[in-house]
């Protein structure tokens, strides 16, 4: 079930993006990149204007006794609190074959289900960091795209902002294609920030590490059915859970936050924050995933917000979306 809030949100977003009748340039951030997806990809009632295609599965997660000592948060706590998690394909493509190029980054979403009946959410992808660093950057690099079709004279506007953005094709080459959403390792590009129990504040970044990570090659996901993703992982299950561990990367004193493009050292301390456990398919995945928003900024106390300006944006942008695809 959607909390309240959910359902609050895209009410309000809905109202105002038909409010924002003026220019583009007038309009929220987070409206332009909706409408500069849906002209990328088209509109697809009843779909994401982003990671239009997934499959939703549930589960349970399990803290460690060290995610305890970094965060209050009641999702750190030891005890078992039941997941809802989506795995998608990159794009607003519902039929985007799984092996495309395109696919990628490839998304996990985590909805945990809190003992007083509401939710928090994580939100990670296949990138190692991000293509952009800002909301208007995101929507320049989208119009950059549809402004770019094959054939069209060079050099392109893609060509243009790549050029001025060499973070774009840096983020692309972290990407591969994994044989199954469970071997894939995903990464939270923005950083929050842990509080513990007695106020001490320490930024992080989230990883979720597979048991094992597979990628395959461009040949060899060619010759893959276009929703091997998709059907793989339900059948997988059929035979056992998929267990992931949630794990933390510590900014040290100097590392800024605010800016997804640029990660922290690798050398940084990485530290064991629990066990996702996957042990179910949901039977109606179409229609389930339909009435899921997930919300990066949806936190409980004991995680809170960085400097990171795509946060917000994230949260605005997928708001929007939910109120179009439940219209």
């Amino acid at each position: 079930m959607l909390r309240t809030k959910h359902l609050a949100i895209a009410a309000s977003i809905m109202w105002f993006a038909g409010m924002s009748l003026g220019h583009a340039e007038e309009q929220p951030v987070e409206l332009q990149i909706v409408n500069a997806q849906n002209k990328l990809f088209g509109v697809h009632p009843g779909f994401r204007s982003n990671h239009a295609k997934g499959v939703v599965v549930e589960g349970h997660f399990k803290a460690s006794p060290e995610a305890a000592k970094l965060s209050k948060s009641v999702i750190f706590n030891g005890s078992t609190i039941p997941v809802t998690v989506r795995f998608s394909d990159s794009t607003g493509l519902p039929n985007i074959p799984d092996g495309s190029k395109k696919a990628s980054p490839h998304g996990i979403a985590i909805k945990y289900h809190l003992p007083d009946g509401n939710d928090t959410d994580m939100v990670l992808n296949s990138f190692k960091f991000f293509p952009v660093a800002t909301g208007a950057d995101f929507r320049d690099m989208l119009l950059a795209i549809a402004a770019s079709p094959a054939g069209a004279p060079k050099p392109t506007k893609l060509d243009a902002f790549i050029k001025s953005h060499p973070s774009m094709p840096a983020a692309l080459k972290t990407l591969g294609t994994p044989d199954s959403f469970a071997d894939e390792e995903y990464y939270g590009v923005d950083a929050f920030v842990f509080v513990d129990k007695a106020g001490k504040k320490q930024p992080v970044r989230y990883i979720m590490a597979p048991q094992k990570l597979v990628h395959i090659s461009t040949e060899e996901a060619d010759k893959k059915p276009p929703n091997y993703l998709m059907d793989e992982l339900p059948q997988r299950l059929a035979h056992g859970p998929v267990v992931f561990h949630l794990k933390a990367q510590l900014a040290q004193p100097g590392d800024q936050t605010k800016d997804a493009t640029k990660p922290w050292p690798a050398d940084r301390p990485v530290v064991d924050l629990g066990v996702l456990t996957i042990d179910k398919a949901v039977p109606d995945s179409m229609e389930a995933q339909k009435k899921l928003l997930f919300l990066p900024g949806q936190l409980t106390p004991g995680i809170e917000k960085s400097d990171d300006p795509l946060i917000d944006v994230r949260d605005n942008a997928y708001a929007i979306s939910f109120s179009r695809r439940s219209q």
